[in-house]
């Protein structure tokens, strides 16, 4: 029994939870021949970054490594874009 959750309803929605990142995490290590960790590791890599100028403000991702694409690809991701938003700067 979860600590912090005291009604049933508030349980039953946190051990839902727990049991599809479990699922879903099986379902990676399935489909890519890792472990979790491992997934998970080299995943936590893809930073996004804002960067603020005279122009405007843009948010990009770090460019992505091979094993990232491949871990991507086998679970049937498509990679985020390399520019994620552009605001030009106001008047």
């Amino acid at each position: 029994r979860p600590i912090y959750h005291r009604k049933e309803d508030r349980i039953r929605a946190h051990v839902t939870l727990c049991w599809l990142a479990l699922l879903l995490a099986r379902i990676a290590e399935n489909a890519c021949g890792a472990t979790w960790p491992q997934l998970r590791r080299e995943l936590d890599r893809i930073h996004l970054g804002a960067f603020t100028g005279p122009a405007g403000t843009f948010r990009q991702r770090t460019e992505i490594t091979k094993a990232q694409r491949d871990i991507l690809a086998q679970l049937g991701i498509d990679p985020p874009p390399r520019i994620y938003q552009l605001t030009p700067a106001g008047p």
